[in-house]
């Protein structure tokens, strides 16, 4: 079996096992606790901290651990929210192709009184600090704006919108679930003000994730009981899995140069090979997205139906994010660079992990061009387009 779905989640790395286990084993105290077993554990919850902030170049009091990006982002934008309403500034910046939990959390601020505004993304899946710079109005009290798309990998000019940001006095938010690991990131050099990050995307656990906000920035609580987190996330912290997350994250940041070279030739040539495939087309900018990151659109066929035959012969892959893989609903993403219903509905999303092989990336070529033949072979729509009875709109 070829898992190349990475964007849903990765595998643990055996440094991240090892670091669970061996917590989980002997780091068994509450770190709130005064009496030594717990000063065991909240040393090696401060460790992580540090090791976290270190990666992004942050510092430890900037960095609260939570259960993963949905709740960094809802956090970010809510404290962000609150900030901007005592000022008398109601205005939020995002794009139409956010993650949904930076767009539902923007949709339940809307019923609140905030007014969103979503920027359109351009067909490459960029937007520019320069629109970003447009959008910007005197009650704007933040902009957020994800690092890299979860579902066509393009990777947004953040510094230059970050600077935008901070030359106009808003505050800027990023959420990098899926750019953390994978490209390297600096919060004072990429002019962010908070950032959000998942730990099972970068070969960590499941249900851990951390948010950074710059130490001047007052969070509000999305979880209430405790005094934890500095009194910002209530619940006894998770050691072992944070642990895990910060020694998963340092494997990954040192390691970004080497996986990134050999990654990306791989990337380009399977690229190259599905786009042999007639009438299909690349999402997302060529160049401009992450290193592990294939998505195309197929005339004439159906995603779901692509997906199980990819399957059956052992590749695992999705058709966009998997938050919303049971939605019959084609992709927001999609549709916001520009496809059209029936296109979007023929998507596929292959994410490589950086220990894919050249061989396996030739079987997975073979078997998407197999599996679109077949699809092809008995779809009527894909009969009425060769005979002419509809035009083709992947050309």
């Amino acid at each position: 079996m070829i898992y190349a779905d990475n964007a849903a989640t990765t595998a643990m790395s055996d440094a991240a096992i090892n670091t669970m286990t061996e917590v989980m084993k002997n780091i068994y105290g509450n770190p709130s606790s005064l009496y030594s077993v717990g000063q065991k554990a909240k040393e090696v919850l401060e460790q992580a901290r540090e090791d976290v902030a270190t990666a992004i170049g942050a510092c430890a009091r900037e960095i609260t651990f939570t259960s993963g990006g949905s709740e960094a982002d809802n956090q970010a934008i809510v404290s962000a929210a609150i900030l901007g309403a005592k000022q008398g500034k109601k205005h939020i910046i995002s794009t139409a192709f956010e993650h949904h939990a930076v767009l539902h959390t923007l949709r339940k601020l809307a019923k609140e009184g905030f007014e969103i505004t979503l920027l359109d993304v351009h067909e490459n899946g960029l937007v520019t600090a320069e629109e970003v710079n447009e959008a910007i109005r005197d009650d704007t009290c933040l902009v957020t704006i994800m690092y890299a798309n979860n579902e066509i990998g393009t990777i947004q000019p953040i510094r230059e919108i970050g600077a935008v940001c901070h030359e106009r006095g808003v505050l800027f938010h990023t959420d990098a679930v899926q750019a953390i690991g994978h490209i390297k990131i600096d919060v004072e050099r990429d002019n962010i003000d908070m950032l959000s990050a998942s730990a099972h995307k970068f070969h960590g656990p499941k249900g851990v994730g951390f948010l950074f906000a710059r130490k001047n920035i007052r969070l509000s609580n999305i979880i209430e009981g405790g005094a934890q987190e500095r009194g910002k996330r209530a619940g006894t912290e998770n050691v072992a899995a944070i642990a895990a997350m910060a020694t998963a994250l340092k494997e990954a940041v040192n390691n970004i140069d080497k996986n990134s070279s050999n990654l990306i030739p791989k990337r380009d040539r399977l690229i190259e090979l599905i786009s042999k495939i007639p009438h299909c087309e690349l999402n997302g900018d060529a160049k401009s997205r992450l290193p592990g990151n294939v998505n195309f659109c197929f005339e004439g066929i159906e995603g779901e139906s692509l997906l199980l035959l990819l399957d059956d012969k052992g590749v695992c892959a999705s058709s966009g994010s998997a938050c919303t893989s049971g939605s019959l609903d084609p992709s927001h993403v999609l549709l916001a660079i520009g496809r059209v219903h029936d296109v979007a509905h023929g998507s596929l999303r292959l994410t490589l992990s950086e220990d894919i092989t050249d061989e396996e990336i030739d079987l997975i070529a073979l078997a998407v061009t197999e599996v679109v033949d077949r699809l092809r072979s008995f779809s009527p729509v894909w009969r009425d387009l060769v005979n002419g009875k509809r035009e083709f709109i992947i050309k």
